[in-house]
């Protein structure tokens, strides 16, 4: 009977995603605001990649980088949310094992690329406003798209050991996964073997996406300081540094619990699983639904173009 539930689980055929353990009753509620963010992030991003596709003032380094956070952001949240959505109304638990994999690459591959691009676009506040006059020479769109490029790499090249590593881990305890999708360190935990090389490559990631950018983010931000400080006139102080506004409260709304969720999964704080598991969904939720209308609200010419499109359908 051992052998036999062993061999079952060696190599699962599916994954079994119970949710949020403890609110299965309220999983029906839940899903509600869940589906209203993400159509609100669909909309949101979308708009945005409209907008600056079609306005060629906005073609300019800044709304590039702004693009390609939108972009991830569809990804980001695509590869999870219509998951999850399943489960809470449809009771659709199952996951095949490859596609679990496949969601946790895509999960953390693409926060490490958004990280990335958030450093990119503190490169693009640090160029504004340090070296203004050579903001365009600097930032070209050749410079822009390498940027890019090697954003995505790294986040693809990095995260790549994850899904193979995991593949390769034999499951005899279960197939049973507490929580809402597919994440790494949800899932290798399940193996039945000694996994210190994948929790030792998920700290190692951690350092080399989140604390690296992290800690380049607050050197370009040092610099900006620096530079403001040096403007003669509080008013110019306030101005020039309020168009570091928005990049600030995006920074603020992806670490946050991006960093409360690796943590917590690594080093198991004693909190309930209920709140860990809500609290851990936040960065797949939240920054992709509020990019677009931080960006929307505090930029003058997305707004003014967001007020002309809805102007002209008026008419």
């Amino acid at each position: 009977m051992s052998d036999s539930n062993t061999s079952e689980f060696t190599n699962p055929s599916t994954f079994i995603l119970l949710g949020i353990p403890g609110l299965e009753w309220a999983h029906v509620w839940i899903a509600i605001p869940f589906c209203i963010m993400y159509i609100i992030t669909i909309l949101g991003n979308i708009t945005i990649l409209f907008i600056v596709k079609t306005e060629p003032s906005l073609h300019e380094p800044m709304y590039y980088f702004l693009s390609m956070l939108a972009i991830t952001d569809l990804v980001l949240s695509t590869a999870t949310v219509p998951t999850i959505l399943s489960n809470f109304w449809l009771n659709s638990r199952e996951i095949e094992f490859s596609a679990c994999l496949a969601q946790l690459y895509f999960v953390h591959s693409f926060s490490v690329i958004e990280s990335g691009i958030l450093v990119a676009m503190g490169l693009d506040r640090y160029v504004a406003i340090c070296h203004p006059l050579r903001h365009s020479t600097i930032l070209n769109n050749l410079l822009v798209a390498k940027i890019g490029l090697a954003m995505v790499l790294r986040g693809v090249i990095l995260v790549l050991p994850f899904p193979i590593l995991a593949r390769q881990w034999p499951y005899c305890r279960t197939n049973v996964i507490p929580y809402t999708h597919c994440e790494h360190m949800d899932v290798v935990n399940l193996a039945c073997a000694d996994i210190r090389v994948s929790r030792n490559y998920g700290l190692f990631v951690v350092f080399c996406g989140d604390t690296l950018d992290m800690f380049l983010i607050a050197v370009s931000y040092i610099l900006i300081l620096r530079a403001v400080y040096k403007l003669p006139t509080k008013d110019a102080r306030l101005k020039t540094f309020g168009t570091c506004t928005s990049h600030v409260c995006v920074i603020l709304a992806f670490y946050t619990p991006n960093l409360f969720s690796s943590l917590t999964t690594r080093f198991g704080l004693n909190i309930p699983l209920h709140v860990y598991i809500l609290i851990s969904n936040i960065y797949l939720l939240v920054p992709p639904m509020l990019n677009p209308i931080i960006y929307g609200v505090r930029t003058k010419q997305i707004r003014d173009r967001l007020l002309w499109l809805f102007t002209l359908k008026g008419t």
